[in-house]
């Protein structure tokens, strides 16, 4: 049970610290340097983070399920508040 904490935790902690970077993203062009910067920048914390706390890579699917969450929340955030900030 201890072990499954862990690992919700450090999965929850993806989707945290990669849900700004999708949020700054979403101002960048596609493909562009900063874009593809603000995708990987959180990949080295979260590698960190998952050595410390002892876990096999065989829990890699799951952080980067949680990364892509958060930077699929940050960028749908952002452009909500593009939206709502044009309309009158």
């Amino acid at each position: 049970m201890e072990g499954a904490t862990i690992i919700t935790g450090l999965v929850i902690l993806a989707l945290i610290v990669s849900i700004p970077c999708g949020y700054i993203r979403q101002n960048y062009p596609k493909y562009s340097f900063m874009w593809f910067l603000l995708i990987h920048l959180p990949i080295p914390f979260i590698v960190l983070l998952r050595l410390k706390a002892g876990l096999s890579w065989h829990i890699i699917p799951l952080t980067l399920g949680g990364s892509v969450a958060g930077q699929i929340i940050g960028s749908a955030v952002s452009r909500r508040r593009k939206l709502n900030a044009k309309a009158p």
